[in-house]
């Protein structure tokens, strides 16, 4: 399939991590930054165009990539040796990529906006064709063919993928007399949720430009694009896992040392994802 650019959501605050210096999506899981882990699921399937919505320390996304090639390889610095640019060390970098080439594009969308209009922001990097949408705090092994797939399938102008989450708590039905009939711990909740992963045509760029005001993309978007019929669901029944607090950074580093569940691009068995 062509290549589709890809946003990703990296702008916010992240409060229920509390007062960490480390952007969230820069944490480390398995010794790279959650985002990167994002950004290698789509590059998995051949999307390696990425825009990165920045916000909230929007510096550190800077940081990482401009210094990436340093933090990911071998590097010599050749120090006081003649023909040094301008008296500058020179590096030598050894070693391959292990990813595809990379588009980066790091755009500034502001501190306090929200996801409608930090989208809209982006607009002229994102051309007339359709978009990924995801967020950079969430991983999953999801089949990004069949995602794609699916949405052209349709002809409607989004789709979000959903997912179902287990319950914090079990689950007890008990009879009128006490008498349990129902004992199961931390169910699957029966509705879906928006796991990110969204596909969008680019006349979703114009329905958001209509409002005219920083709406948000949850709460006024989607409902709009639900009441066009514009809006479907791809069900994720696979891996999917956020992360919003630290605990939620320990569950994804227990995870990635387990067995890597979210790791698309190193095994030849995606299509049994989904």
């Amino acid at each position: 399939m062509k290549e589709t650019p890809v946003v990703i959501m990296c702008g916010g605050q992240g409060t229920r991590m509390g007062s960490t210096l480390t952007k969230k999506e820069l944490i480390d899981i398995g010794g790279r930054p959650l985002l990167w882990h994002v950004m290698r699921i789509f590059s998995a399937y051949g999307h390696n165009r990425f825009i990165l919505a920045l916000g909230h320390q929007g510096d550190q996304v800077r940081r990482y990539f401009l210094e990436y090639e340093a933090m990911t390889r071998d590097a010599t610095i050749h120090l006081a040796q003649p023909g040094n640019a301008d008296g500058r060390p020179r590096l030598t970098f050894a070693g391959e990529y292990d990813h595809p080439p990379w588009d980066v594009t790091l755009a500034d969308t502001g501190l306090e906006t929200g996801r409608a209009a930090r989208l809209l922001r982006l607009r002229p990097y994102l051309g007339d064709g359709r978009f990924f949408v995801a967020y950079g705090e969430a991983v999953a092994n999801i089949n990004l063919d069949k995602l794609l797939a699916f949405h052209e399938g349709h002809g409607r102008l989004a789709t979000i993928t959903g997912i179902r989450f287990p319950s914090q708590y079990g689950k007890i039905l008990a009879e009128e007399d006490g008498r349990v009939t129902v004992f199961k711990e931390k169910p699957l909740l029966p509705h879906w949720i928006n796991g990110g992963f969204m596909v969008f045509e680019t006349a979703v760029l114009d329905i958001i430009q209509s409002y005219n005001r920083d709406d948000l993309m949850e709460t006024d978007i989607m409902p709009d694009l639900m009441a066009q019929n514009q809006l479907m669901l791809y069900k994720h029944t696979g891996y999917w896992q956020s992360m919003k607090t630290f605990k939620d950074a320990k569950t994804l580093n227990e995870a990635w040392r387990a067995n890597q569940p979210w790791n698309v691009w190193g095994t030849t068995d995606r299509v049994d994802f989904d």
